[in-house]
């Protein structure tokens, strides 16, 4: 973080810094989303080990929203994985993942959220707000017909995919997360760390390059790489969904999604008997020690083999994706089914 904000603050005058940092946590959008953006094809060509042909659905929320994702693997395997990114990151973050889960014959989704990755980018970040991703995606779920879901959702991907099972619950049987969390308020000063991330980094970083190269800690991405995941933001127009994010995590009781939260968390995930696993990184320092919350609240947590993914940053999948997988195949063979649940 130290690397990142050397980037961005000696362009920044002390009076900018200030009123970056005095951020408030956005209220849910009341105006309908009136622009909506989609980043050029071309933007996407040649992309290295991204070979995946691409699938799309139409939302029926907030507006039409052309959702992206990637869909290999038997078409009607009797189970799913459904892996669900974060904040910057899109659909590619899985990309060394989903060919080793199709060869041991399941079917992989990997959606990109909105404002991410192929998917369609509403112009402002007031279009954005926790709840309307968690309607998108629920809506995913339905629109793609997806059951039999076991799912592994990493940072943002956990926020919005542990509220999609808490409001689809019939459609999963497994869950797996990785350097994620269910935040529900109850932070009186927000970390300024955290604040100088949220208020000034995310704002002001130029791309999402430098992130990716300071959170990937096993191996040096390649420029090949760093181009891809720069790929859905050719322009600064295209990066509201992104920039917006870090502030609409609900850390304070301001914040908008605290009382949802703690709903998923009260009426569902304290009695959810469905077996659930946590896979969180050894060198993560915003999620470390996360995995615990879940470990002790969720009964189907209980005799699981969670794991620590040794030599792996917040991005795990870039990581350590063969480990990873090998874990998550574990945690299905483990774990048969009771019957189809849809």
């Amino acid at each position: 973080m130290e690397s990142l904000m050397g980037e961005v603050l000696g362009n920044l005058s002390s009076d900018e810094i200030n009123s970056l940092l005095n951020f408030t946590p956005p209220l849910d959008p009341l105006r309908p989303i009136e622009n909506v953006l989609r980043t050029p094809e071309d933007c996407f060509q040649n992309l290295k080990d991204y070979p995946f042909h691409p699938n799309y659905v139409n939302t029926r929320y907030h507006g039409s929203i052309r959702i992206h994702y990637v869909d290999e693997g038997p078409k009607h395997a009797t189970e799913t994985i459904l892996l669900m990114h974060g904040e910057p990151s899109w659909s590619y973050l899985y990309r060394h993942m989903i060919p080793i889960l199709v060869r041991a014959g399941f079917r992989v989704i990997a959606p990109d959220l909105v404002g991410f990755g192929k998917s369609d980018k509403p112009a402002l970040q007031a279009d954005y707000s926790y709840e309307r991703h968690v309607n998108w995606m629920s809506d995913f779920v339905i629109q793609a017909e997806l059951s039999n879901i076991t799912l592994f959702a990493q940072d943002w991907g956990g926020l919005i995919g542990l509220r999609v099972a808490a409001r689809l619950p019939e459609r999963f049987i497994r869950i797996a997360i990785g350097n994620t969390g269910l935040p529900i308020g109850g932070v009186d000063e927000i970390p300024q760390i955290f604040r100088m991330w949220a208020g000034i980094v995310s704002q002001k970083l130029p791309n999402w390059a430098p992130l990716f190269k300071g959170s990937v800690v096993s191996k040096e991405l390649s420029k090949e790489e760093e181009r891809a995941y720069n790929a859905p933001f050719p322009e600064e127009k295209y990066m509201a969904g992104s920039r917006i994010f870090p502030r609409l995590v609900p850390l304070t009781d301001g914040h908008s999604s605290v009382e949802e939260n703690k709903g998923a968390i009260k009426r569902i995930f304290q009695n959810w008997n469905i077996p659930f696993i946590t896979l969180f990184s050894d060198k993560d320092p915003i999620t470390n020690g996360g995995e615990k919350f879940f470990q002790d609240l969720v009964p189907g947590a209980k005799g699981q083999k969670h794991e620590i993914i040794e030599d792996a940053g917040h991005f795990l999948q870039d990581d350590q994706p063969q480990k990873l997988c090998h874990c998550l195949i574990q945690f299905i063979k483990s774990n048969p089914p009771k019957g189809s649940k849809l």
